[in-house]
């Protein structure tokens, strides 16, 4: 289908330019959203009549969506979650979430529509999202997804968290391993205090029949 361009969309085009997409892209996406209009004499005449006024709307969105972007860009938002040891996560992290986490954190204006997420996160750690404030401004929010406030902030600051705990749970196993059996010892010998308590007297002895000598 041919379709008039009404606002810039990422690997179509700008304003006013003509292109042909899939039927289904255009009836399900561009088309009901107002992003374009189909490409028909009607429309044509229509667009040049307000070419001017498209412009310059759109030129108005554009410059509210890059004052906002200065306070969104490089924001991080936490999401506590439960995982497994391994750092998967118990669920998933949704477009939805990052959404909600975003107007908690005071960000308003922010609508699933404008989240670009390929998909869902599943797994501990840091991740960048995309968030297109308008069709020509997008900024990027860093998401950190943790088992527990002191966790995230761990990962904030570059720690692989999971990795921290592998090395601790395999140092503890190394620590036990080297710890000795006390019990089993004192079965196979006599415990060392005993033993000094043993040799005392025969030392005595020894130091009583040199003394007599002299």
């Amino acid at each position: 289908m041919e379709i008039i361009l009404l606002e810039r969309i990422e690997k179509l085009g700008g304003i006013g330019d003509v292109v042909t997409v899939k039927n289904g892209f255009a009836r399900n996406f561009l088309l009901p959203n107002n992003k374009a209009l189909r490409a028909n004499d009607t429309n044509r005449k229509l667009f040049e009549t307000n070419r001017a006024k498209i412009e310059s709307d759109n030129a108005e969105r554009r410059g509210e969506a890059e004052v906002r972007a200065k306070d969104i860009d490089g924001k991080q938002i936490v999401l506590i979650r439960q995982a497994s040891n391994t750092g998967q996560l118990y669920g998933s992290v949704s477009v939805r979430d990052i959404v909600d986490a975003l107007v908690e954190d005071g960000v308003e204006g922010v609508s699933k529509a404008m989240v670009e997420l390929e998909r869902p996160i599943k797994s501990l750690g840091l991740v960048d999202v995309k968030v297109k404030l308008h069709p020509e401004v997008a900024v990027t929010v860093g998401v950190n997804v943790a088992r527990s406030p002191d966790e995230a902030e761990m990962q904030k600051q570059g720690i692989d968290v999971i990795a921290a705990m592998f090395e601790e749970e395999q140092a503890e196993a190394v620590a036990t391993a080297l710890e000795p059996d006390s019990e089993d010892e004192f079965e196979e010998g006599t415990p060392p205090s005993e033993v000094a308590a043993e040799d005392a007297p025969a030392a005595d002895e020894q130091n009583e029949e040199e003394g007599d000598k002299e």
